[in-house]
């Protein structure tokens, strides 16, 4: 007897064996329970995921000697002819071999007369949007206005191929990418029937590498069944899948994880003297970093496409890393991942790729230089030579966009007090302020801090309205708050006070002198709420303002 492929011998014959796609078998079959019947219905997704298959079970539905029925029989004349592709009213058409317009007039011609023998003439229409423009408008007038005998069933791979007002005429159902833990379900009854001895390692990557096409994974499973003599093993499944070695990617993860560039040259030699595709290289490994994102995320290394302590080294390796390191070289591999696949030395792409992730580990974070702290080190960085070596200086951040808060003055040293506590409290609480937000801290070492009968003084210089303005938004004054409470106590309170300035002169007097109308100019323009956001992100303040052309704000 001929052999007959897996992908044929178990082709879904009912709604109940698709795989994958519950929703729209239940709308289907509700549609032939309630004789809802449309004239026109368009499936579509991608190749290998049940379009043309519901598309012949829907027609043998609608066909059967039973019918219309949920589910057909599969017994009766019709539903056998049907399978076998010998039934004369159910017509299947390539789209692609049959795309003129003389062709598609033809076929319309012929549906004017009624099915020979059954229930309903069935025209299944695949690959339509091969069609040219003039045959879609050979069909508009047919498909929104059949005969009671005539129903269409059209199946697409480019839905958006195909114009809308063909659309318009037809009930649209969109078939999804199987999910993998599904397929893998489904491979293992195929396993189960056919006598196929596979662990569920190997049929998990089958089902990845059949990304989502239940045809795609059961040919797969075929070939590797077929290699090994009815067994799969891990290691067959990952070389004949295109797998490489997993040991590999973990040197590199480790190596770009600890900015160890000479160990990411090596790995990169390695895949040159294998002779292995890099981008189909840099492919994996992007798939190889998602697992080990998912890990750092606290994910069960069984859900891995790994073999079982393979994924258990790689859970280790992601939490001690992080998983925000993670998250950035997942971000800057997907950001390279272009010029890898279309670079032209898809070698040296790869490796600058691989080095330039290797240099992440090494560059400071913006808040912390801003701050005018240490730069963070990530923790797989730290434990390395490496990461420990100054930054190249042309990864460091550059000084004029990146301007380090500058050093506040020393503040007026406070009054004694019995109830400050010993050493230089002031400071302490500047100190305390920085940690918790520094730009605040910048601009409160200019005011006078003071105890006085064990309530705490800020004198805010008269000129100064912006630091008056931030110590009246609440978020600052809980800064402040748990800033005191630290340093004095939780029981210290706290107000804002006038600093000494020069008198205000009194009523009908000349007007301002040029250094008070300067000051009043300034807190005019530092009350703008986007000049406040510049002077918070950077620890400034307003020196000076200055007019350039005609421009000037306007007052409403």
């Amino acid at each position: 007897m001929t052999y007959q492929v897996l992908a044929r011998k178990w082709r879904p014959q009912s709604f109940a064996a698709l795989v994958g796609q519950e929703a729209i078998v239940t709308a289907l079959r509700n549609a032939l329970t309630e004789r809802r019947i449309a004239q026109a219905y368009l499936f579509s997704g991608i190749r290998g995921v049940g379009k043309t298959t519901a598309a012949r079970v829907l027609a043998k539905a609608l066909n059967c000697e039973h019918g219309p029925a949920a589910d057909p029989c599969n017994e009766c004349l019709a539903c056998i002819e049907i399978t076998r592709g010998s039934d004369l009213d159910v017509i299947e058409v390539d789209a692609a071999t049959y795309s003129k317009v003389e062709q598609v007039r033809e076929l319309t011609e012929s549906l004017k007369y009624g099915p020979s023998r059954d229930r309903y003439k069935v025209v299944v229409l695949d690959e339509i949007h091969r069609l040219s423009r003039q045959a879609f408008d050979a069909l508009l007038k047919i498909v929104e206005e059949p005969p009671a005998h005539l129903v269409f069933i059209f199946a697409t791979t480019e839905i958006d191929a195909v114009p809308a007002t063909v659309l318009s005429r037809c009930q649209e159902f969109h078939f999804r990418r199987v999910p993998s833990l599904v397929l893998a379900a489904h491979l293992r009854a195929i396993c189960a029937s056919e006598a196929i001895t596979a662990s569920d390692t190997a049929l998990r990557l089958i089902s990845r590498a059949g990304e989502g096409s239940v045809r795609d994974a059961v040919a797969l499973l075929d070939q590797l069944a077929t290699f090994g003599s009815g067994t799969i093993a891990d290691a067959d499944a990952i070389r004949l899948l295109g797998g490489l070695d997993t040991q590999l990617f973990q040197e590199v993860l480790t190596a770009i994880l600890g900015g160890d560039g000479a160990g990411v040259v090596s790995a990169v030699r390695r895949v040159e003297e294998e002779g292995w595709d890099p981008r189909h290289v840099y492919a994996q490994f992007l798939t190889f970093c998602r697992d080990a994102l998912h890990l750092g995320l606290g994910g069960d290394p069984e859900q891995a496409d790994l073999p079982a302590e393979e994924a258990q080294t790689l859970a280790a390796a992601a939490r001690a890393a992080g998983y925000e390191n993670l998250l950035r070289l997942l971000h800057h591999l997907l950001t390279s991942e272009q010029v890898v696949r279309r670079s032209d030395a898809g070698v040296l792409a790869l490796e600058i790729a691989w080095l330039r992730a290797a240099e992440l580990p090494k560059l400071a974070r913006v808040e912390d230089i801003l701050a005018g702290g240490a730069p963070t080190t990530p923790p797989a960085a730290r434990r390395t030579e490496r990461a420990a070596a100054p930054v190249p200086a042309e990864v460091q951040p550059s000084a004029a966009l990146l301007p380090t808060p500058p050093t506040p003055p020393s503040p007026a040293a406070a009054p004694a007090s019995s109830s400050s506590p010993p050493g230089d409290p002031v400071q302490a609480f500047l100190e305390a302020v920085k940690v918790r937000k520094a730009p605040l801290a910048a601009h409160l070492a200019e005011a006078e801090i003071a105890v006085v009968d064990g309530e705490l003084h800020l004198a805010v210089p008269a000129d100064n309205t912006l630091l008056a303005g931030r110590l009246q938004q609440s978020v600052n004054r809980e800064i402040v708050d748990a800033a005191a409470a630290a340093v004095w106590g939780p029981g210290i309170a706290w107000r804002t006070v006038r600093a000494a300035s020069r008198p205000v002169p009194p009523s009908g007097a000349a007007a301002p002198e040029p250094a008070e109308g300067a000051a009043a100019e300034r807190g005019r323009v530092a009350d703008n709420p986007q000049v406040q956001a510049v002077l918070d992100i950077f620890g400034g303040r307003v020196e000076t303002v200055e007019e350039h052309g005609s421009f000037r704000e306007d007052p409403r």
